[in-house]
């Protein structure tokens, strides 16, 4: 058993060669990127590498300050390199299904196009809560808000074709 779910997830997916690197990701100038989670992680070192690129990076986050402190910190370390960092915070709880609405209702208010989403904010092994819509909290911030979000901001991801949904999960569901 050991390895098996693990290698079938590899065996799906289009092999990335040893030597790829993020310098081979190509311009993304005129794009318009919503990262969840954006300030950490995954989802800060996306931000990173697609604001080096050229992207407008909305860092869509549900803590103010930690937001503000990766907005801050990804300008730092592209000024020296570059003129102009187009990125941007917007609040957002994706276990909140108002907090959802209200970024998607702003989003579409600010931004005519949307190039790339990807939902990538994520809880796991929280301890059991409902959310104020009463679902389940990992539940609903893993699934239920991305879901909600993708469906809210699909109609500009389809304006905006060709466009991208990237999912970002983790493999700990699967057994060991």
């Amino acid at each position: 058993m050991g390895n098996r779910g693990i290698s079938a997830v590899n065996d799906a997916r289009p092999q990335v060669p040893d030597n790829w690197d993020a310098s081979q990701i190509p311009s993304q100038k005129g794009k318009t990127v919503v990262i969840t989670g954006a300030n950490s992680g995954i989802g800060y070192e996306a931000a990173l590498e697609l604001t080096r690129k050229g992207a407008h990076v909305v860092l869509a986050c549900r803590n103010e300050g930690r937001a503000k402190e990766a907005e801050k910190k990804l300008r730092e370390a592209l000024a020296s390199t570059h003129d102009a960092v187009s990125v941007e915070f917007m609040m957002l709880d994706v276990s909140d299904l108002e907090s959802v609405n209200k970024f998607a209702d702003e989003f579409k208010a600010r931004h005519n196009r949307l190039d790339l989403l990807i939902n990538n904010a994520g809880v796991m092994a929280v301890p059991y809560a409902k959310t104020v819509d009463g679902y389940e909290r990992q539940f609903a911030t893993n699934h239920l808000g991305h879901f909600a979000l993708t469906a809210q901001l699909f109609p500009l991801l389809k304006q905006s074709t060709p466009s991208r949904v990237v999912n970002v999960s983790s493999l700990a569901r699967l057994p060991a």
